[in-house]
């Protein structure tokens, strides 16, 4: 069974659906909001033509998502799979963001729910790698459960934190904290 980077997922607050040409309007009306990138690396992603470039990467990558709040059917943000390492059994769930509305923990809780139980059918390991200055996403990435394992390069050579999720922790009932209910 091969894994499929881009399914769509339905919960209760969110759905995320593959990334498409079509929807650089409505994303970019997401991330034009500086404070959404306020502590990230790229501080300037709310920039149209760096946006763009960040668009059409995650549309090259196959497996980016627009993410729309389910009761409205408003796109509230994006995230992607990507580095999968079928023989590691690894993939990384990263470049995600949502509009300042939607923050608080319930709706990414909820989304990266949905996207670890899909990607723990096909891998034992999901790492988030987060820029070191970036504490709002370390924070809340530690929230659902993922741990602290290493400090490394990410594929642009920037420095990143490596937090990580595993298929044992997440299925054996771990307790992975506010915003995750299974």
């Amino acid at each position: 069974m091969s894994f499929d980077l881009q399914p769509t997922l339905r919960g209760e607050l969110v759905e995320l659906r593959p990334l498409r040409s079509l929807d650089f309007e409505a994303l970019y009306a997401v991330a034009s909001d500086p404070l959404i990138w306020a502590q990230h690396p790229a501080s300037d992603r709310y920039r149209p033509d760096v946006f763009r470039e960040f668009f059409d990467r995650a549309l090259a990558s196959g497996g980016a998502f627009a993410v729309y709040d389910a009761a409205t059917g408003r796109m509230i943000g994006s995230s992607r799979y990507l580095g999968y390492t079928p023989d590691r059994r690894e993939v990384e769930i990263g470049f995600t963001f949502l509009a300042r509305s939607h923050w608080g923990g319930r709706y990414n809780g909820e989304m990266k729910r949905l996207m670890l139980e899909h990607a723990f059918r096909f891998v034992d390991s999901v790492v988030f790698l987060i820029g070191p200055a970036n504490i709002r996403s370390q924070t809340a990435i530690a929230r659902i459960g993922a741990v602290h394992v290493e400090r490394r390069a990410n594929e642009v050579g920037r420095m990143s934190e490596v937090y990580e999720i595993t298929k044992a922790s997440f299925s054996t009932g771990t307790d992975p904290g506010p915003g995750i209910q299974r």
